[in-house]
């Protein structure tokens, strides 16, 4: 008897977590297929606003960091390199976009491969460049600023990361 009831139960139970996982995805393909309508509904990002947000972000950076005189010195070149490291963003962005619309059926597997190896060579050199232009910077500042700084530039090399 006792058996019985925990087979009956444990069988109850696996019911109701398989109906429940099924509900749980249809959720999520509801919730995904929702998000990809806001997102069509707000249009595309453009170039402009990738570069625009992310010299928001430099200028708040620095903000942050309150630069000495000295300190500032270094500054432009650093915003300088951050500016077109965004551009170089922005244009890839568009680049992808442009070859979605072209590709529209199943891509081949080789040359997927091939992009993405392009992207990734284009960003690794994005995120030197961005630390070739941080280093005076870096080097300028007090330790609590350099802890401000460094906390940043991991987030400035991963953003905007629309590729």
């Amino acid at each position: 008897m006792r058996k019985a009831l925990v087979l009956l139960t444990t069988a109850a139970l696996l019911a109701g977590s398989a109906l429940t996982g099924s509900a749980v995805a249809r959720d999520r393909d509801r919730d995904r297929e929702n998000r990809t309508e806001n997102r069509s509904d707000r249009g595309e990002v453009t170039a402009n606003q990738i570069i625009d947000q992310f010299s928001a972000r430099v200028a708040r950076i620095k903000a942050d960091l309150r630069l000495t005189p000295d300190q500032d010195k270094n500054w432009g070149g650093f915003e300088g390199g951050a500016r077109d490291i965004a551009k170089a963003n922005a244009d890839r962005l568009l680049a992808r976009r442009d070859q979605r619309a072209q590709d529209k059926g199943a891509v081949d597997a080789i040359e997927m491969l091939r992009r993405e190896s392009k992207i990734l060579s284009e960003r690794s050199a994005d995120r030197k460049k961005l630390a070739d232009s941080a280093a005076p910077v870096y080097n300028s500042l007090d330790e609590g600023q350099k802890r401000r700084f460094a906390n940043e530039l991991v987030g400035l090399s991963r953003w905007p990361d629309f590729n």
